[in-house]
Formats: C-alpha cells, sequence, structure tokens
C-alpha cells in the first residue's frame, strides 16, 4: 500500500496526548500506527487489516523502526475478532469510493472500497472498543459527512473535531478530519489547506507534518 496524504494527515493530526493503547484499524503499510508510536514515545498500538499481504508488509516495517517493540500487527476481520483491550484512541483511515469502480486487486479493493467495512460496522465496533473518555479519529471523502453523521446518531456518538481539508488553495475541500467520542460534546470545527495557489505546501501543513517529511 503506498505511503497517501489521508495517512499522513491522520497520523500527525490525531490527539494521542495522554493516550496509552492505540488501535489502527486497516493498517495497510501500518504508516499511521508507527506515526502515533513516534509521536507518543508510552503508546502501545495494535494494528488490524483483514488483508494477509498488509500484514506481512506492516509486521516487517514495525521490526526494522525503532519503535517496534511497541507495535503489533494483527491479522483478521476488525467486525467479528475478538479483541479483549479497551483503547484511548481509535485511528482508521477506512475503506471509501462506495460508488467508484472496484480496482482488479483483490487488496486495493478492499482497501479503497466499504466491501468490506462501512462506516456504521467501523464506528459501532469501535465504540464497544473504547475506554473511557476515549476517541475514534478517522478521515473520510468530504462527501462521505452525511453518512458519517448518520452512523454516529446511530450509534450514540458525538463529533468532537471536524475538521475540512483543502487540498489546493481556493479549490473544494476533499477530506475531512473526524474525531468522534461516546460523550455528548460542542463540535469544533475548522480546516486545512494542504497546497497554496503555486501549488507548494502551506506552512500550516508543514507544521502538522514537519516530523514525518525528510524535506520539512
Amino acid at each position: 500500500m503506498k505511503v497517501g496524504t489521508d495517512g499522513v494527515l491522520l497520523g500527525a493530526w490525531c490527539d494521542i496526548q495522554g493516550a496509552k493503547r492505540a488501535l489502527d484499524v486497516g493498517t495497510g503499510s501500518g504508516l499511521i500506527a508507527m506515526m502515533m508510536a513516534q509521536r507518543n514515545l508510552v503508546l502501545d498500538v495494535d494494528a488490524i487489516d483483514i488483508d494477509h499481504d498488509s500484514v506481512v508488509q506492516a509486521s516487517s516495517n514495525f521490526e526494522n523502526c525503532q519503535w517496534g517493540e511497541r507495535l503489533r500487527a494483527i491479522e483478521g476481520d476488525y467486525v467479528t475478532f475478538q479483541l479483549a483491550k479497551k483503547y484511548d484512541i481509535i485511528v482508521s483511515n477506512p475503506p471509501f469510493f462506495n460508488n467508484g469502480v472496484l480496482p482488479p486487486a483483490t487488496s486495493r479493493m478492499n482497501a479503497r472500497h466499504t466491501v468490506t467495512l462501512t462506516y456504521d460496522q467501523l464506528l459501532a465496533k469501535s465504540k464497544s472498543l473504547l475506554a473511557d473518555s476515549g476517541k475514534i479519529a478517522i478521515v473520510s471523502p468530504a462527501d462521505c459527512a452525511d453518512v458519517i453523521l448518520e452512523a454516529c446518531g446511530d450509534n450514540k456518538l458525538y463529533v468532537s473535531k471536524m475538521v475540512e481539508v483543502f487540498p489546493i488553495d481556493g479549490k473544494p475541500a476533499k477530506r475531512i478530519l473526524w474525531e468522534i467520542m461516546s460523550v455528548s460534546v460542542t463540535t469544533t470545527q475548522s480546516s486545512i489547506v494542504i497546497r497554496n495557489h503555486k501549488n507548494e505546501f502551506t506552512e500550516e501543513y508543514r507544521e502538522l507534518c514537519k516530523d514525518f517529511y525528510l524535506e520539512f
């Protein structure tokens, strides 16, 4: 799985301050899990994926990074897999493109489409695994906002943060970063622009992601 802007944004943005246990759902290459382990040096991270090859790749990446002793890759279906722990933060760059054309490779299909995990399933399962005052952090296409808000309502979950992500200054938002909790809170809304009109990374994006880009 390629490293994409969505994963980098989510891994850099999610609030892991004070967290001790984290879960990365649909880990792929393990990018977000490793970013969280880098940002919080006491955080233990479980990373689950339904795709065997992804778990093999994530395991290899974990073994070869300096935070590997706090990272664990798990192969399994998130909806049915039995996890005994409760987590302070559950993070996912989940499947999307509900109505898109399915790519030919099964791994890419599972990773890019809601064929194995819907937003409602993701949020329902995550709620059952949250510690008290735990948080769910996900990134989604902007046009999935209504679906996610409906899934939150169905599962008695509440949006604490909602960040619109603009790929280029002056263009429509393409993604939304979500922080979701099981306790009623007031939603904080904000935005971030990735590139300016000269196609250069903005200072706000550089500041958020500076620990993860060699060029920054």
